[in-house]
C-alpha cells in the first residue's frame, strides 16, 4: 500500500512546465506565470516476457557431448592432482598411524652393505619412451616422453600419439619418418606416471646400503619390439653385455645380480642364450660367459609360460577391465556418434607390437590343459575359504582344500557361450581351426569397410569365416594360436618369425641353439652351463587372475569392425570362478601361478634337460595383503603384479642376495599356493 501511495504522489503532485509549439517561436514574458498542470499517470500495459536468447559460447560453438567428455576428464584429473597434493602435504606421522621402517634402514643397521652389482630389467609398458623424430603433428615433442609420463598427449592429440607409438605392420620396426626410443638410465622405469612407482622404492632402499650409479643399472629397452629386433635396431643386447662386463670389472670382479620384472624375465632369458651364441646371430661371449659374470637371477612376476589375457588382448583388444567398462557404459568405447572407435584403435596399435606375442601361452595343452583337463582343476575360487581350511604358512601340498562341485574347464581359453565352457568335449563341434586358414584364402574379403580410416584385419575377413569361428565354440592353448593366425595373419606371420610357443622334443637339435625365436621359451632352450648360478621365481599370490574367457559375437555393424567381445553378462553359480565372462585362478592379478612358478618348481628343479648344469632354483611367494588404509598407498605387503615392487618382503630378499646371501640363507622356498600340486599334474618329460 505504501508503494502505491508514493506512486500516486509522484503522478499528481509533481508539477511540470508545458510549452506549446508557439512558445518555442516567441519569447515568453518574464512576469507571466507559467501554467502548471498535474502530470498524467498511465499504467503501462502488461508486456509479454520474451525469454532471452540462449547464451552462445565463444567462437559460436554449441555445447556438445565432446565438451562434456572433456570437462569430465578435466574434473577427474584435477581431483586426482588435488588428492595427490593433499597426500604429499600430510605429515610423515599421524596420531594412531606409524610408518613402518623401510627395509633399507633396518638392513643397514644390521650391517648389510652393497656387494654385488645389480642390473634391473623392466617389463612391458613400464619403461619410458621418448620421441626423437616424428611427423608435423608432433614437432614440439622432441625428446619428450610419449609413454611413461604425464600422458597429456593422449588428450591433446590422440591420433597423433597413437601413430607415433605404432610400429610398421610389415617390418615390426619404426614407420617411415618416426623414431621413438627408450628413455635411458634409472629414470626410465622408476615411476610409470606421477606418483605411481615401479622401481623407485627398490632403488631407494638399495641406495641406503651403498648402491649408486656405478653398481646399479637400469637396462632400458624398447619393449614394443621383438627381443632380437632390440639388438638389430638399438644394439640393446650388446650394450647390456658390455655394461655387465664393465660392472663386473669395476666392482672388484664381483658377479652381477640381475633383477628382471614381468616380460623382462623372458627378455633376459633370451639374452642368456644370445650372449653365448657366436656372432653374427649372438653376442660371442662363449659357453662360460654366464658362469663368470652372473651370480643370481631374481625374476619378479615372471611370465615364463605366458599370460592368458594376452589372448583376449590380441583377439578382441580387451580384458576383464575393458569388459567391465563396456558392461557399465556400452557406448563409452563403442560410440559411433562421436566416431571414437577406441577399441579399433587399441587393437590396431597393439597388433603392431611384436613383444606382445612373446606373452602368448607356451607349452600348448601339455601345460595349460585341453578341453576336459587343466592343472588348476581343483582350484578354490573363494580365497577366504582356502585360508580358513589350510594353514597359511604350511607348504604341505596334501592340505585339504575347498573343491567345486564340478571342475572348471580352464583348458578352454576361449569359449563362445557359457554352455560351450561347461559341456563335455564330445558335445562340442569338432572343426579344425586350421580349416579357417584354408577357408579364408579361398573366400572373398569382407565387402563392408570400417566407417573411418581405422582398419583392423577383421575388415578383411569374410562374414562367413567370422561365423565359423564362433561355431567352433571352444579353443585351447594349442588351437588358439591357429585362431589368431586366422584373425590376425599379418601379425602372426611377422611375430612368429621371432617367437615360438611349443615344447622341444630334442633340445640337442641345432635349430634350438641357432635360431633366436626359441631363446625366450624356457621349454625350447637350455639354461647356460653355470652350476653356481641361482635362479629365483618371486611373485604374488592370493589375487584372482584371468585364465579363460567366455565370448559372444558383436552385432554386425559397419562401424564396429571387431566382431567378438567378452560376454560380461555371464556369471557362474554361487562360488564359481566365472565372473563377468572371465574364469579366474590364483595369481598376482596378471600372471597365473602356473606361469610364474612352474619352471622354478619343476621345469628347472635339479638336473633336467632344461637345466643340464643343475643350477639352484627357488620359489618365493608373497601372499597378497591389501593396504589397511589410504595412508598406506598401494600397500607394503601387496602381491599385485606391479605393486609387489613395493613389497617389503620382496625388497628385503633382493637386498640380502645383493649383499651376498644365498637362497638357503634367506630361507629357501616359501610357498603358499598349490604350485607344486599343479606342477605334479603336468606330464612333461624332464
Amino acid at each position: 500500500m505504501a508503494s502505491i501511495l508514493r506512486f500516486r504522489k509522484l503522478c499528481y503532485l509533481e508539477p511540470v512546465k508545458l510549452k506549446s509549439y508557439d512558445d518555442t517561436q516567441k519569447k515568453v514574458e518574464p512576469d507571466k506565470e507559467t501554467a502548471v498542470v498535474p502530470k498524467p499517470c498511465f499504467f503501462p500495459e502488461p508486456t509479454k516476457r520474451v525469454p532471452p536468447p540462449p547464451a552462445r559460447r565463444s567462437g559460436g560453438k554449441e555445447w556438445r557431448c565432446m565438451d562434456n567428455c572433456c570437462w569430465t576428464i578435466g574434473f577427474l584429473c584435477t581431483t586426482w592432482w588435488l588428492c595427490l597434493f593433499l597426500f604429499n602435504c600430510l605429515p610423515a606421522t599421524l596420531p594412531g598411524f606409524q610408518v613402518p621402517e623401510s627395509p633399507g634402514v633396518r638392513l643397514k643397521r644390521e650391517g648389510l652393505t652393497a656387494l654385488h652389482p645389480v642390473v634391473m630389467i623392466p617389463g612391458i609398458v613400464t619403461g619410458g619412451l621418448e620421441l626423437w623424430e616424428g611427423k608435423p603433428c608432433a614437432e614440439d615433442l622432441f625428446r619428450k616422453r610419449l609413454w611413461g609420463g604425464g600422458f597429456t598427449e593422449i588428450i591433446r592429440r590422440p591420433l597423433c600419439w597413437l601413430e607415433h607409438l605404432s610400429l610398421d605392420n610389415e617390418t615390426g620396426l619404426d614407420p617411415p619418418g618416426i623414431r621413438v626410443r627408450a628413455v635411458p638410465g634409472l629414470v626410465a622405469a622408476d615411476y610409470f606416471g606421477p606418483g605411481y612407482f615401479v622401481w623407485a622404492v627398490l632403488i631407494e632402499n638399495l641406495a641406503k646400503i651403498g648402491y649408486e650409479g656405478k653398481n646399479l643399472y637400469m637396462a632400458a629397452y624398447d619393449w614394443r619390439l621383438s627381443f632380437q629386433n632390440t639388438e638389430i635396431r638399438d644394439q640393446a643386447l650388446s650394450r647390456l653385455k658390455s655394461k655387465i662386463e664393465l660392472m663386473y670389472v669395476t666392482n672388484g670382479y664381483k658377479k652381477v645380480v640381475v633383477v628382471p620384472h614381468s616380460m623382462g624375465v623372458i627378455y633376459f632369458l633370451h639374452f642368456l642364450k644370445w650372449v653365448e651364441t657366436p656372432p653374427p646371430t649372438g653376442g660371442g661371449g662363449g659357453p662360460g660367459w654366464c658362469a663368470k659374470h652372473i651370480k643370481t637371477v631374481m625374476n619378479i612376476g615372471p611370465t615364463f609360460l605366458g599370460v592368458p589375457k594376452t589372448v583376449s588382448n590380441l583377439f578382441s583388444g580387451e580384458a576383464k577391465d575393458v569388459a567391465f567398462l563396456r558392461a557399465m557404459d556400452p557406448g563409452l568405447l563403442d560410440s559411433e556418434m562421436l566416431g571414437l572407435q577406441t577399441m579399433e584403435h587399441l587393437l590396431r596399435v597393439g597388433r603392431t607390437w611384436d613383444s606382445i606375442v612373446s606373452l602368448l601361452p607356451k607349452g600348448g595343452e601339455t601345460i595349460w590343459g585341453n578341453l576336459d583337463w587343466s592343472p588348476e582343476e581343483n582350484h578354490a575360487c573363494d580365497l577366504s575359504k582356502k585360508k580358513a581350511i589350510g594353514d597359511q604358512n604350511s607348504t604341505d601340498r596334501n592340505a585339504k582344500r575347498f573343491a567345486l562341485k564340478e571342475a572348471v574347464k580352464y583348458g578352454r581359453m576361449i569359449s563362445f557361450g557359457k554352455s560351450a565352457a561347461e559341456l563335455p568335449s564330445l558335445l562340442l563341434p569338432s572343426l579344425d581351426p586350421k580349416d579357417l586358414l584354408l577357408a579364408q584364402t579361398t573366400t572373398k574379403k569382407n565387402s563392408t569397410s570400417s566407417c573411418s580410416e581405422v582398419r583392423t584385419e577383421y575388415d578383411e575377413m569374410n562374414r562367413e569365416i567370422i561365423g565359423k569361428i564362433a561355431e567352433n565354440k571352444a579353443y585351447t592353448a594349442r588351437t588358439v594360436l591357429d585362431l589368431l593366425r586366422a584373425v590376425a595373419p599379418k601379425m602372426m606371420r611377422r611375430a612368429e618369425a621371432h617367437f615360438s610357443h611349443g615344447i622341444a622334443d630334442n633340445l640337442d637339435d641345432p635349430k634350438y641353439t641357432q635360431h633366436y625365436k626359441y631363446w625366450s621359451n624356457p621349454l625350447e632352450t637350455k639354461l647356460p652351463d653355470a652350476p653356481d648360478m641361482e635362479i629365483y621365481c618371486l611373485y604374488g599370490v592370493g589375487i584372482p587372475t584371468e585364465r579363460s574367457y567366455v565370448y559372444k559375437q558383436s552385432p554386425i555393424s559397419r562401424c564396429k569392425s571387431i566382431p567378438f567381445r567378452i560376454d560380461s553378462s555371464v556369471n557362474g553359480d554361487g562360488e564359481s570362478c566365472l565372473r563377468g565372462g572371465v574364469n579366474f585362478v590364483d595369481g598376482d592379478e596378471s600372471v597365473p601361478v602356473l606361469s610364474a612358478g612352474f619352471m622354478c618348481a619343476k621345469g628347472w628343479r635339479g638336473r633336467t634337460r632344461f637345466n643340464p648344469s643343475g643350477a639352484s632354483t627357488y620359489v618365493r611367494e608373497y601372499r597378497h595383503k591389501p593396504p589397511a588404509s589410504l595412508l598406506e598407498g598401494r600397500g607394503v605387503e601387496s602381491g599385485a603384479h606391479v605393486d609387489i615392487m613395493g613389497n617389503v618382503g620382496l625388497i628385503e630378499d633382493v637386498m640380502r642376495v645383493a649383499a651376498g646371501a644365498t637362497g638357503l640363507e634367506i630361507g629357501g622356498d616359501r610357498i603358499h599356493s598349490d604350485i607344486v600340486g599343479m606342477s605334479d599334474r603336468i606330464n612333461i618329460r624332464l
